[in-house]
């Protein structure tokens, strides 16, 4: 279940608010200024830790454009220099919430349905449910923002671990096309299995290779990397592989934004700052922005640790903290993950995420 990494989506958060802080000042000296010879961290904590929600969302043409497609928790414990980082899998059914998809990534579109702004509130309060741990900011990422971010810097270079392919990878703004069929056709296929279904709307969807090892990307094939949920090798075919690729994909784009060629450049620094600015939402104030640096810069050097809540790998017999119900009215007929222990019952996972924070090594035993 934890698996430990050098560097996790926590930078792509880091580096936006470079990107943020930086332009805002218009000058890098006092920006370097400040990070060298101003040693004060003044932001809100919980426990000695300060805890972020980060989310990613399709936006754009994407069919529900506020659905969040990553849900990651992180941890930050400056004075033990250890980064825990959690993710949530966007399927995981949350009985509180009151519209009727019921899912965790359905919180922070509900909110904003119900007002502008509301939509980290209600999300933090359901990860907060999960989690059992306070959130101290969120920060949301529109991943089309995302990939004229990577264009500007002039792509990414990422290792590929596996060679897959995903034959059902969506196009965008095909999300709801006909493919030709009648509405009466559409009825009468609207109850075919979930494999036929792509069968019959196959022009929604795109065929997408990746080769192993070293591949230039740009900004849409970074993307489609780290979006990718249906290879056909097994390998990559996990929620786990896909966050692995995340990962991949967020500490490049970090480490090339913080790179002393795109820090040096103005003009590539406002570029981003433009892009970036109409894709983030965040309840973290302006003056905070340059503390996160300060303590982004004092924790260079912390240990990370990943952790994925997920329904385990039966090939592997590692146990999860959930199971996937079997299709009924009680989940509004949708594909959904529940805690093993019943649904809406958050404890165990909540106690296995402490003991992450607290001890780090932590297992998930292999029956409840």
């Amino acid at each position: 279940m934890l698996k430990k990494r050098s560097l996790t989506i926590v930078g792509i958060f880091v580096a936006i608010l470079v990107i943020f802080f930086v332009a805002k000042t218009a000058s890098l000296y006092p920006f370097l200024f400040q990070l060298v010879f101003s040693r004060g961290v003044n932001l809100k904590q919980t426990d000695n830790r300060i805890n972020i929600l980060i989310l990613g969302i399709g936006g754009g043409s994407h069919e529900g454009p506020n659905l969040t497609d990553t849900i990651i928790f992180a941890s930050l414990d400056p004075e033990s220099n250890k980064v825990t980082l959690v993710s949530i899998p966007r399927d995981l059914w949350v009985p509180d919430l009151t519209n009727s998809i019921k899912k965790i990534n359905s919180a922070y579109s509900e909110g904003e349905s119900i007002r502008k702004g509301g939509g980290l509130r209600l999300a933090e309060a359901a990860v907060n449910q999960i989690t059992g741990q306070s959130i101290d900011y969120g920060v949301r990422i529109d991943f089309s923002g995302f990939v004229k971010a990577v264009d500007i810097i002039g792509g990414l270079d990422i290792n590929v671990d596996n060679a897959f392919d995903d034959y059902q990878y969506p196009i965008d703004g095909k999300e709801l096309d006909t493919c030709g069929h009648t509405p009466e056709e559409i009825q009468v296929l609207a109850t075919d299995s979930a494999e036929q279904a792509v069968l019959d709307f196959s022009c929604r969807y795109k065929h997408i290779h990746f080769d192993k090892g070293l591949s230039h990307m740009d900004g849409e094939t970074a993307l489609e990397f780290v979006r990718s949920r249906h290879a056909s090798q097994a390998a990559e075919a996990s929620d786990f592989a896909r966050s692995k690729r995340q990962e991949k994909v967020i500490k490049a784009f970090k480490d090339k934004v913080l790179s002393a060629q795109t820090l040096i450049n103005p003009g590539k620094i406002i570029s981003l700052y433009t892009v970036l600015q109409g894709s983030i939402d965040t309840d973290i104030k302006q003056d905070e922005f340059d503390d996160f640096i300060r303590l982004a810069t004092k924790m260079r050097n912390a240990k990370i640790q990943s952790v994925v809540i997920d329904a385990g790998d039966e090939q592997t017999q590692r146990p999860g903290l959930l199971i996937n119900p079997p299709i009924s009215s009680d989940y509004n007929y949708a594909w959904t993950l529940i805690p093993r222990v019943g649904n809406g019952n958050f404890s165990e996972i909540q106690s296995y995420i402490s003991c992450e924070i607290a001890k780090g090594n932590c297992s998930v035993l292999s029956k409840p």
